[in-house]
C-alpha cells in the first residue's frame, strides 16, 4: 500500500466517527426543538373556594341521606325516568275534611281552614306550578297559604319549598334536624329560609286546624311525621302524615350520619304508636293515593279511612330496615375478615 493511500485508511475511522457525532447532535437538537414546540399539560387549577355562607347562616348543614333516586335517573313507569314520574300531574282533590290532595307524583298536601292555608312539602323544583295549579283547580289561591311544613329535607319534598315560598309569601316551618339542609338547599333543592324551627310535640295552628310535628328521624335526621284531626260527616278522624322509614342511606359504617340506625330503632315505636285512622305519606304509593281515589268515586265509605294501615305499613317498613341492617353487617363483617391461607398440599 502506498503512503499516501495508508493515511486515508487511517482517516476513515475518524471521519466515520466525526459524521456520526455530529448526526447525533444534529438530531438532538431536532428532536429538542420538537419538544419546544409542543406546549406541555398544564397544570391543574386550583380548587374554586366555596362562598361564604350567608350572614347568620351555619357553614355546613349536617349531612343527608340521599333521596331514592338522583335527579334525572331511572326507575319511572312507563318508560319515564323517576324524576319525569315524579312531576306527572295528578287530579286535586278533597281527600277527608279540610285536607285536599295537591301534589303530583309526589304529595302534597293543602289544609284549609277559614283563617287560611297550610301547604306539606313542596315536591321536585318544577313541581311547584303544577300544585299551584291544582291549589287554584280547588278554588283557593296560592296566597291563601299561611304555613308551609315540610316532612323531610330531600329535593323531591323540599325542592319547590322555595318557589312555593315566594309566590305565598307563607313562613316556613321545619324541624331542627332538617333546617339547615333547607337553608343552604344543593343543586336540585333551591335554597329556602325557614321562619320557625320545631321540636318533636310543637304544633302549627292556624283556623282551628293543630298539626303536631313528631320527628321520628331516620329517613333524615330531621324528618318530621305530623298529626292531626280533622272532621268529616260529623265525625272525628285522626290523620297522620307521615314522613318516611325507607332506606335511601348507608346503615353500617355512615360517618356522616352515625347515629342512623339509633335514630331509625328510635323511630319505629314511635310511628307504631301513633293513633291514626287515615295514612298519608310523601309519596302516593305508600298509602295507594290512586287505587283509593278511584274507589273515592264509588258510593262506599271513604277509601283512605283505615284503622290498621299505619301499623301494618311501619311493620313491613320496619322488617325492610332489618334486612337491610343485617345484610350491611354481614358485608361488612365479611370485608373485616382476612382471608384464610391456602391449605398446605
Amino acid at each position: 500500500m502506498s503512503k499516501r493511500a495508508f493515511r486515508l485508511a487511517a482517516l476513515t475511522p475518524s471521519l466515520a466517527i466525526s459524521l456520526a457525532t455530529l448526526l447525533s447532535v444534529l438530531a438532538a437538537s431536532w428532536h429538542g426543538a420538537a419538544l419546544a414546540e409542543t406546549p406541555a399539560p398544564a397544570a391543574p387549577s386550583p380548587p374554586a373556594k366555596p362562598l361564604p355562607p350567608a350572614k347568620g347562616q351555619p357553614e355546613k348543614a349536617p349531612p343527608l341521606p340521599a333521596p331514592p333516586a338522583a335527579a334525572g335517573s331511572g326507575g319511572g313507569k312507563g318508560g319515564l325516568s323517576r324524576r319525569e314520574a315524579w312531576n306527572q300531574p295528578f287530579a286535586p282533590f278533597r281527600l277527608l275534611g279540610n285536607i285536599h290532595y295537591v301534589g303530583a307524583g309526589v304529595s302534597s298536601f293543602l289544609i284549609a281552614t277559614p283563617e287560611g292555608a297550610i301547604l306539606l312539602d313542596g315536591g321536585l323544583p318544577e313541581t311547584a306550578p303544577l300544585i299551584e295549579k291544582s291549589i287554584a283547580e280547588l278554588g283557593f289561591r296560592v296566597g291563601d297559604v299561611k304555613f308551609l311544613i315540610n316532612s323531610h329535607a330531600h329535593y323531591d319534598h323540599a325542592g319547590g319549598l322555595a318557589a312555593l315560598k315566594k309566590a305565598s309569601r307563607a313562613k316556613l316551618v321545619a324541624s331542627r334536624g332538617d333546617a339547615p339542609a333547607l337553608r343552604l338547599g344543593n343543586p336540585d333543592q333551591p335554597a329556602v329560609g325557614v321562619d320557625r324551627v320545631v321540636n318533636d310535640g310543637d304544633t302549627v295552628e292556624l283556623g282551628g286546624t293543630v298539626l303536631t310535628a313528631r320527628v321520628t328521624p331516620g329517613h333524615t335526621p330531621g324528618c318530621t311525621t305530623w298529626t292531626t284531626t280533622v272532621t268529616d260527616a260529623g265525625k272525628a278522624y285522626r290523620v297522620v302524615f307521615y314522613c318516611s322509614t325507607s332506606v335511601v342511606d348507608r346503615l353500617v359504617g355512615n360517618t356522616g350520619y352515625p347515629s342512623i340506625v339509633a335514630d331509625y330503632e328510635r323511630s319505629f315505636p314511635i310511628l307504631r304508636a301513633l293513633p291514626a285512622d287515615v295514612f298519608l305519606g310523601p309519596h302516593p304509593e305508600f298509602f295507594g293515593l290512586a287505587e283509593k281515589r278511584e274507589r273515592m268515586k264509588g258510593s262506599g265509605p271513604n277509601p283512605f279511612i283505615d284503622a290498621g294501615e299505619l301499623r301494618r305499613y311501619v311493620d313491613q317498613s320496619e322488617q325492610k330496615f332489618r334486612e337491610v341492617l343485617e345484610r350491611e353487617r354481614r358485608e361488612s363483617a365479611g370485608a373485616a375478615t382476612p382471608p384464610k391461607p391456602p391449605a398446605a398440599p
